[in-house]
């Protein structure tokens, strides 16, 4: 049996390639997948179907009149040779022209279909969007523990607010079992108290890899999220529909980090300078509250604040003394006028004139004053001061 070297060997299969008309000048058709446009000129992607994929190449792409807006998940047909690189050992699809279909890809045609259906849901209503927490104290993540995902997310973490607690569900972000273990994971996530917010994501990639993400169910987990959570995807494309589901979207698992974790030192800083502002207002206070505390001492009025009162009080004192005199003036005045009064009534009381000898006649209990009022045979009775006698007339004169 012969043993080839490594060079014999790719130089056997090259030469076998460039022979074989089956490898030159062909169709193939398929989706792209990963197109990059570079600035030498030149155009790499790769074509695919249900169940393959080849690398293809387009050199000085221009002068080749191939279109400079192809996309991911683009219909093509491309027009080519078979090449083979001897000295890496690898081959790829040379592309001389590329006739683009008038349809997405199948794969995309579905994802339009599920877009168009989960916004009439109201899945990507801008309305129930959470906000994120200013300071949180505890983030959740869900992503591939071995990822450099996870390690991006940490480290700029800890280099941003290094005593933020991190809790880590790893998860399959790509292939098969990759939605159940996204689902699984914000839901986990959500169930811890502690956690003020989601990261969900990964690195980068091909449209294949970042496929999960486009899956209704795990759309669905990020909208059901109770607890504000960002879709951090590694890409660039607005394709991916847990972007438009998520309360935030993050083009990169670090960029997710700086839009929900700020920077300690700038908050300290921030306080730092709030404090020496509310100082030096503070001191701006006490200053002029002094200020005015020494205009106040060494105002004139005040000064002499304390001598008219003084003087506004012995004033007052001589009104009362004149007043309480004038009173009493006009109490004894009055007094003497009760005495006279009241002798002049007490001399008018029968009862007094009774005291001086006199008498008084009652006729039917009628006071009389001269004998027009009585008759012969009449009974009347004189009241003296001390008892009563009861006569019958006689004789009138």
């Amino acid at each position: 049996m012969r043993v080839y070297s490594v060079t014999e060997f790719n130089k056997m299969v090259k030469e076998y390639i460039d022979e074989n008309p089956n490898f030159q000048e062909f169709f193939l058709e398929g989706e792209l997948s990963g197109v990059t446009y570079y600035k030498s000129g030149h155009l790499y992607f790769t074509l695919k179907d249900k169940n393959s994929q080849i690398k293809c190449a387009a050199f000085n792409y221009k002068f080749k009149k191939i279109a400079d807006d192809l996309k991911e998940g683009d219909s093509v047909k491309v027009f080519g040779d078979v090449g083979f690189y001897e000295t890496r050992g690898d081959f790829q699809i040379l592309v001389r022209h590329i006739k683009k279909e008038d349809k997405l890809g199948e794969m995309f045609q579905k994802l339009e279909k599920l877009k168009i259906k989960l916004e009439k849901e109201g899945i990507f209503s801008s309305l129930l969007k959470k906000q994120l927490p200013k300071y949180p104290n505890s983030i959740g993540i869900v992503t591939a523990y071995t990822g450099a995902a996870f390690h991006d997310i940490v480290k700029t973490t800890r280099k941003r607010f290094s005593n933020i607690d991190i809790y880590i569900y790893s998860a399959k972000v790509q292939g098969v079992g990759a939605k159940e273990e996204i689902i699984k994971g914000i839901e986990v996530l959500n169930k811890i108290p502690e956690i003020d917010l989601i990261i969900a994501g990964r690195g980068g990639g091909s449209i294949e890899d970042l496929w999960a993400f486009n899956e209704e169910d795990v759309v669905k987990a990020f909208y059901k999220s109770e607890k504000p959570i960002i879709s951090a995807v590694g890409h660039e494309i607005d394709n991916l529909l847990s972007d438009l589901a998520a309360d935030i979207r993050a083009a990169t698992p670090t960029g997710a980090v700086e839009i929900a974790i700020p920077v300690k030192v700038e908050i300290e800083t921030r306080l730092a300078e709030k404090e020496i502002k509310l100082k030096a207002s503070i001191d701006r206070i006490l200053k002029r509250s002094k200020e005015n505390l020494e205009n106040v001492k060494n105002n004139y009025v005040l000064k002499r604040f304390i001598k008219v009162v003084e003087e506004k009080k012995s004033v007052l004192i001589s009104k009362e003394e004149k007043l309480n005199k004038t009173l009493n003036n006009f109490l004894q005045k009055k007094y003497h006028e009760l005495d006279i009064r009241t002798e002049k009534t007490i001399g008018l009381n029968p009862l007094g004139v009774l005291k001086r000898g006199y008498s008084i006649t009652k006729v039917n209990g009628v006071f009389i004053k001269n004998t027009s009022k009585i008759k012969i045979g009449d009974k009347i009775e004189t009241v003296l001061e001390s008892g009563k006698i009861i006569s019958e007339v006689k004789e009138i004169f």
